[in-house]
């Protein structure tokens, strides 16, 4: 039972409902007994009509409109970045707040950019609209924050090996779909991605810059700075997709402005709100997608010395991209706010 079960029950819209991040949130909010006196689930036109289980019923999805926000406490978007530009103001407007998923308002200055775990605070100075982080984010912030709290931090080095799921429920069904065209020995056709994720793996196929960066990429510098309050942050990330269905890996590499003894490290990620040590040198075990799929700890391990720097250390860190990377986020946020007017 979370805390948000002593406060007065919302009106929440779900934004996206038919994504995987809304069928997430939707298990989410039974799940955490979020209290909810009634539920919208939006959607565009083409999903309107769509019946949704529920807790032992039937939700019918609506199409989003100015009619379908009104009276709502709460808005859960997660339908995409032009959506929710389109939207999230209207809802604002007609007395809502809004924690959106998408990129849409992440580094807009007005907007909170929150991990609740790291910056809960933030939440609390919106105007409105709550910015979900990006799924590799939030997964980072986690193992960074309870480190650069005890030593100053001074670059980042990251390499992401990121699932399907991070381009939606589409891109699961293909890389299942297509895993099968090759075992039964054709030649995999992707249509949702521009590769095959089948036996395959390609860089993230997010827009590239002129800097050779690829969005993602930059979304995590960018986007952590926000989250840490370190403007300064020297951080630079190489983001790949795998053949993997929901679970976001991270290799990282951290140099502090001074020495930080590895036990010291273990000791602060083991003890970490939202951090699970998986960890087991003598038999080479360390965090694996398959540990945190539907879980909403993010697993760390593998924490050592790097031999090349005496104040840089490397870790290893596994989270599922849909539960905490998306919705249980959003959902937390939700919680603090509502831990905020509880009576």
């Amino acid at each position: 039972m979370t805390p948000a079960n002593a406060a007065k029950p919302q009106t929440v819209a779900i934004l996206g409902a038919t994504g995987a991040v809304g069928q997430e949130l939707l298990a989410l909010l039974a799940e955490r007994a979020f209290p909810i006196k009634e539920l919208r689930l939006l959607a565009s036109p083409r999903s309107a009509g769509v019946e949704v289980p529920w807790q032992g019923k039937k939700l019918q999805v609506q199409a989003v409109d100015e009619a379908a926000l009104q009276g709502v406490d709460l808005v859960l978007a997660s339908a995409g970045g032009s959506v929710s530009r389109q939207w999230a103001p209207i809802a604002v407007q007609q007395g809502a707040i809004v924690i959106d998923n998408s990129s849409a308002f992440r580094l807009d200055p007005e907007v909170p950019l929150v991990v609740p775990e790291v910056n809960p605070a933030a939440a609390l100075q919106h105007k409105g609209i709550i910015a979900n982080p990006n799924c590799t984010t939030i997964l980072l912030s986690l193992a960074l924050a309870p480190l650069a709290a005890q030593r100053p931090l001074k670059r980042v080095v990251v390499s992401t090996y990121q699932s399907a799921s991070g381009a939606g429920a589409r891109a699961m069904e293909e890389l299942q779909q297509l895993s099968r065209t090759v075992l039964d020995g054709g030649e995999p056709q992707s249509e949702v991605l521009p590769y095959s994720l089948a036996f395959n793996l390609f860089l993230h196929n997010s827009p590239l810059q002129a800097n050779g960066y690829c969005e993602e990429e930059l979304k995590m510098l960018y986007e952590t700075r926000k989250i840490m309050g370190l403007d300064q942050l020297c951080l630079t990330a190489t983001c790949v997709r795998v053949p993997v269905l929901r679970a976001h890996s991270e290799a990282v590499n951290l140099e502090f402005e001074e020495p930080f003894p590895v036990e010291e490290a273990r000791a602060l990620l083991s003890a970490a709100p939202g951090l699970e040590l998986i960890e087991d040198f003598a038999t080479n075990r360390f965090p694996m997608p398959s540990d945190v799929t539907g879980r909403d700890a993010v697993a760390v391990g593998r924490i050592r010395q790097d031999l090349s720097n005496p104040n840089a250390l490397e870790l290893w860190l596994c989270g599922d991209q849909i539960r905490k990377g998306a919705a249980l986020n959003a959902i937390q946020i939700a919680e603090l706010l509502q831990q905020q007017v509880a009576p």
